[in-house]
């Protein structure tokens, strides 16, 4: 699809005041989509005060969120701190429909019921970054259901079959000779519609949400308004370091997991991988993480910084003397100690195989996964290691260890 503008924008001069906005813009981002159009809006924003609309546009299709999202998160904090208006805008509706970005099978459409259900926390746990007070929500049901079935066939009839296959997933699905549902091609215009509804100025997404980005800034011209210029930011890696965070890969750091938990997460990260969160999640600035590189590279240890790093994050979404205790607590593991704020838990059955009392505590999902945390001297009972797979616990009670992050007091009974 082609990104060129047709529309005129009056010329205005570029200040260092819209300089500076712009390099915070462009901070960690993949592209930004026209940057002259976008420097020239914020010229306009700057001259008379009106601020623009900045729009991100989130399906609740999981009731979580983990870090990886506030990465665009973040960089709407940022533009916000600006002074501009940002839209939260919750797609229920377009969730009817399930965005085929990037998948190479239709995926499922939610429930109205799973919708509202996950709808309900996004907000709460989006506002641990935004500024609540000065965030619009929005909901595309609001516009979106009124259109009916003949707004619809309006919508879509300004929009060709030949510029939908156009994008790479559709693509390669159509050549492959795997099924395209009709109703797919609906996501992308009922998304870009939702610009037209929201006038907004500039969407921001991930990578893979780019050409969804684009058909708004088509359809906007179509409506006769000034399209909106486009911010795509990365997919963070996991804690891998390999795949894109993602729970179902069991490589993320939930924020509402407990302070020591997403502590211990973050110091687990690569020193190599610690820039890149650094760049994407720290609010340090450039110019300080360019000289925590310096620093390093002249000998001091990158712990510290990780150290820097994982207790911003956590005092981001818990509280500044969450992250110190999260500090006193990985440096008390990290000698060999027991957290202070482990679970109590009361189980029955003794004597009990020791892979169902790790399961049963909810240490392990399964006792394969029990066996295999043993195989590889990632059991402690009593801070001693447990190696045979076999082992029946009497009745007692038990400090259990599974790696270096999971632990809870077992008392069990007969």
């Amino acid at each position: 699809m082609s990104t060129e503008s047709s529309v005129a924008v009056p010329s205005l001069p570029i200040t260092d005041e819209v300089r500076a906005a712009l390099a915070i813009a462009r901070r960690g981002c993949d592209e930004l989509l026209i940057e002259d159009e976008f420097a020239q809006k914020l010229a306009r924003s700057a001259q008379t005060g009106k601020p623009l609309r900045i729009k991100l546009g989130l399906d609740p299709t999981a009731p979580d969120i983990h870090i990886g999202h506030t990465v665009v998160l973040n960089k709407m904090r940022q533009l916000q701190d600006l002074g501009h208006t940002v839209i939260f805008l919750i797609g229920d509706f377009t969730s009817l429909i399930g965005d085929p970005s990037g998948r190479n099978q239709t995926r499922p459409p939610l429930t109205r019921e799973q919708i509202e259900a996950n709808a309900k926390t996004y907000f709460e746990q989006a506002a641990l970054v935004l500024d609540r007070e000065k965030t619009e929500i929005r909901y595309n049901s609001e516009w979106s259901m009124p259109l009916g079935a003949d707004g619809m066939i309006k919508l879509a009839s300004r929009y060709t079959v030949a510029r939908m296959l156009e994008r790479d997933d559709f693509t390669k699905r159509f050549q492959g000779g795997v099924p395209i549902s009709i109703h797919e091609f609906l996501y992308p215009l009922m998304q870009g519609y939702d610009s037209v509804a929201l006038q907004s100025d500039l969407e921001l997404g991930g990578t893979d949400q780019k050409f969804n980005l684009l058909v708004g800034r088509e359809l906007q011209k179509q409506y006769g308004q000034e399209p909106q210029c486009i911010l795509t930011m990365p997919l963070l890696e996991g804690l891998d370091g390999v795949d894109k965070m993602s729970k179902s890969k069991n490589n993320y750091v939930g924020i509402s997991e407990k302070p020591s938990d997403m502590f211990g997460k973050l110091m687990s990260i690569s020193d190599t991988l610690m820039w890149r969160y650094f760049e994407l999640l720290s609010f340090r600035s450039l110019e300080e993480i360019a000289d925590f590189k310096r620093q390093v590279q002249v000998g001091r240890n990158p712990r510290e910084l990780k150290v820097l790093l994982a207790q911003e994050i956590v005092a981001r979404f818990h509280s500044q003397a969450d992250a110190q205790r999260a500090l006193e607590d990985f440096n008390h593991r990290a000698r060999g100690g027991v957290p202070d704020d482990i679970p109590e838990i009361a189980l029955s059955g003794a004597p009990l195989l020791i892979g169902q009392l790790l399961k049963q505590a909810g240490l392990v999902p399964s006792t394969s996964e029990a066996w295999r945390n043993i195989e590889q001297s990632g059991v402690k009972i009593d801070g001693t290691t447990i190696t045979d797979k076999g082992l029946k616990l009497d009745a007692g009670v038990y400090v259990v260890q599974v790696g270096k992050r999971r632990f809870a007091r077992v008392t069990l009974r007969a």
